[in-house]
């Protein structure tokens, strides 16, 4: 999903603008409180609801209303074990898709047909099996989408804001569900507890359960209206964008599997903020819409075309992944090129775009192309043939910065012009579309639960990916550009503006829907990668490289949770203690730092008034002596020094004395001093206490004192008050405050382009 092009940019306008067992009844009775906190804007389920939610979960039981990341790491033989590469597929295909579908344009309906075959991986008999109708979640304003909308966008501004009028809602219509020659009955169910108006999980009740090892076949006939376009999916004018389309069937996760205790059916309702969670499998899909419609979808187009009375039918395969989806537009044009790297297939590459934004194909193909080269040297061989990139049309940008596996939507531009907004924008857009296709696709995090696992890991990468091509984000607009102004800063930069890391509503490994704000929510991509890019700095960038490629090479069409991959950093790192520092406080926590440097206290070193023991007998020193000898001395320095200046010694050493403070968590810190000969000396302060003073006894004394001179702590939520100085020198303030000065200068522009 689309994030800091736009998202972090979105959010530097909000800082400039202020801104229990499963199964048992007390697992049942926590759906209750679930309505009033993960859902506020519902009423709390009736007894007849926890009843049902108590019968629903009687066999084998829903995942918590309240799942989020496990701290306790998967199995090893977790989803079949890691794969060598030597098995016959690429993924354990759990389950198989045979779809058959026309697109009747005018109605933006898809009628269709669909054979899938799911095998039951656990050791007990499944008496029924639980079905996402994403397209439900844009049926009515009774959704748990459209319940969680109201109070989250109430409380910060999100994508998916837009209103849905007569005729441009969206649902799934079951026509008809079928075990062998048994008709099926199914009913609607709320995992989490959600408003019983929600029909965005459906229940499906065998006529023959599925035993152990097992294989169910069903047969479904479906109708799926697609909504106006409001998020992620839908239509436009002649645009269609088919996303989350087909009855899915939910995920029954084994003992092991992401912090598992027992089988257990994961299959959340659609949150307002979640995206999708689902089995590997294989797809093979006919796809049949108007002639003269331009038609991509995931996978390889499989032989040629047919056509028949006006409208054409096309055939898509694909094999290791966990989604479908697919375009229909009329008249779009298509723009091609192929990449090969080692260990990889040859790959076609394609851009799929309106005329409207033609200057938009060229780059994103070749940020497309870039980033199959970067993801594939980085973190391991992009596997599949195929990479297909959607621009969508004026109109329709709430379908852009979308995934799924070999597919992803882009944004459209009329005019990009080098060195600007815009360019840093359409080549990030599509590199974090891409690299979703690593950490949504291949590795497969469950997006429900642990949205940082995809959103914020994909940013961190997206990222780096910048800072190597020596990218950095560039706030001009073209008009700027053209006058000569053209402020810039690094996307980690951008990224660290946007994280909220003053006070941090909630841990990174929070689940999607129990968030403060849709403004909370949005710190899962700014502030992990962030907090990956301050455990870098501490690591190493190419240990953490390897740690990274350990992390993919384990878990590849598997499915990691945070506790996988804090073992894969710690493993492939060595350096248990950083890396548990960083989850223990930020991916668990919501801990904040913010270590500052509160005084330099200056004075000589003085000739000592006392008793001094000198040859082994105590002599007591006369003030008045003492008094004579330093107003000699400094006499006779000012003889030689008839102009001083504020740098200059003086007759006697000083006894400077820095005091830092630290308000919130411990990190290791270097504090750099500088004497006034213009000498500096570095100090490591990377134990726990709250406060801590360093002496310096020199020749000179301290002028200025600076905590992370060489700006690796990004996570420090206040970096103005990392310097200090005993003479005015603003360096240090202009340094840190030019990324608040530049987004806002970027700001501004943007309002007068509107």
């Amino acid at each position: 999903m689309r994030s800091a092009a736009v998202g972090s940019m979105m959010v530097c306008a909000w800082v400039i603008a202020g801104a229990g067992v499963p199964g048992s009844k007390a697992h049942a009775e926590s759906i209750a409180a679930v309505a009033s906190v993960a859902n506020p804007a519902s009423a709390a389920p009736n007894a007849a609801t926890l009843k049902q939610a108590e019968s629903e979960s009687a066999d084998i039981p829903f995942a918590s209303a309240h799942a989020a990341g496990p701290s306790t790491p998967s199995a090893a033989n977790a989803w079949g074990g890691e794969r060598t590469g030597k098995e016959t597929t690429l993924s354990d295909r759990v389950v198989s898709y045979r779809i058959n579908a026309d697109l009747d344009a005018a109605k933006h309906a898809v009628t269709a047909s669909e054979h899938m075959t799911w095998r039951n991986r656990s050791d007990r008999a499944v008496s029924r099996v639980y079905f996402h109708l994403y397209l439900n979640g844009f049926k009515n304003n009774g959704s748990t989408w459209f319940t969680e909308r109201k109070v989250l966008t109430a409380h910060g501004q999100s994508r998916g804001a837009a209103s849905l009028e007569k005729g441009q809602w969206g649902w799934i219509d079951l026509k008809q569900v079928k075990q062998g020659s048994a008709a099926l009955a199914w009913h609607y169910v709320q995992p989490d507890g959600g408003p019983a108006t929600d029909q965005s999980v459906a229940c499906i009740d065998l006529a023959q359960p599925v035993p152990a090892g097992g294989t169910l076949t069903l047969d479904i006939d479906f109708l799926s209206q697609l909504p106006r376009v409001v998020e992620r999916t839908g239509w436009w004018g002649d645009f269609n964008l088919v996303g989350q389309w087909f009855p899915k069937i939910g995920v029954l996760e084994l003992a092991g599997e992401r912090g598992a205790a027992a089988p257990r059916w994961n299959v959340h309702e659609f949150h307002f903020n979640s995206e999708f969670y689902a089995d590997f499998g294989s797809f093979d899909v006919h796809l049949t819409a108007p002639s003269d419609y331009t038609v991509g979808a995931v996978g390889k187009l499989q032989g040629q075309p047919t056509q028949a009375q006006g409208k054409t039918t096309y055939h898509f395969m694909q094999g290791d992944v966990h989604d479908f989806a697919w375009l229909a537009a009329k008249g779009y044009k298509t723009l091609d090129g192929s990449w090969q790297g080692p260990g990889s297939p040859k790959v076609a590459v394609r851009v799929i775009y309106p005329a409207q934004y033609a200057a938009t194909a060229a780059p994103t193909l070749k940020a497309t192309i870039d980033s199959l080269g970067y993801f594939s040297t980085t973190l391991g061989a992009y596997p599949y043939e195929t990479i297909t990139a959607v621009v969508p049309p004026y109109n329709a940008s709430e379908a852009g910065g979308m995934e799924y596996p070999t597919f992803f939507t882009s944004d459209g531009y009329q005019e990009i012009v080098p060195g600007t907004l815009n360019e840093y924008m359409s080549d990030f857009v599509n590199i974090h579309e891409f690299g979703h296709g690593y950490f949504y696709g291949l590795l497969a995090s469950n997006e429900f639960e642990e949205p940082m696992l995809d959103e914020g890991m994909n940013e961190y990468w997206d990222d780096r990916m910048m800072r190597e091509r020596n990218e950095d984000v560039v706030l001009a607009t073209p008009l700027m550009k053209r006058l000569g102004v053209a402020p810039t800063m690094s996307g980690f930069m951008l990224d660290r503006t946007a994280a909220d890391l003053k006070q941090p509503a909630d841990p990174l490994s929070q689940n999607s829907w129990d968030r403060l704000s849709s403004n909370s929510y949005g710190t899962v991509y700014s502030r992990t990668a962030t907090a990956m890019h301050d455990l870098e700095e501490r690591l190493g960038k190419s240990v953490m490289e390897r740690a990274m490629r350990l992390y993919y090479q384990r878990w590849r069409f598997r499915h990691p949770s945070a506790a996988d991959l804090r073992a894969a950093l710690i493993d492939g790192s060595g350096d248990a203690k950083d890396v548990n520092a960083i989850f223990d406080q930020y991916v668990y926590g919501t801990a904040h730092i913010d270590d500052s440097i509160t005084d330099i206290d200056v004075a000589e070193v003085l000739p000592n008034a006392g008793v001094v023991t000198t040859n082994g007998k105590p002599v007591e020193s006369d003030q008045n002596a003492l008094d004579k000898q330093i107003k000699t001395r400094r006499e006779a320095w000012d003889k030689a020094h008839p102009k001083p200046t504020f740098d200059d010694e003086g007759p006697f050493p000083w006894r400077s004395t820095v005091t830092v403070f630290r308000d919130g968590a411990s990190v290791p810190q270097l504090l750099r001093v500088t004497f006034a000969d213009g000498t500096h000396q570095d100090v490591r302060w990377d134990d726990g206490r709250r406060w801590a003073r360093f002496d310096f006894v020199k020749p000179a004394k301290v002028v200025s004192a600076e905590l992370d001179p060489p700006q690796l702590a990004y996570l420090d939520a206040n970096k103005l008050n990392d310097s200090l100085t005993t003479k005015p020198n603003g360096a240090a303030s202009r340094r840190w405050t030019a990324d608040f000065a530049a987004a806002l200068e970027a700001f501004y522009s943007a309002l007068v382009t509107l």
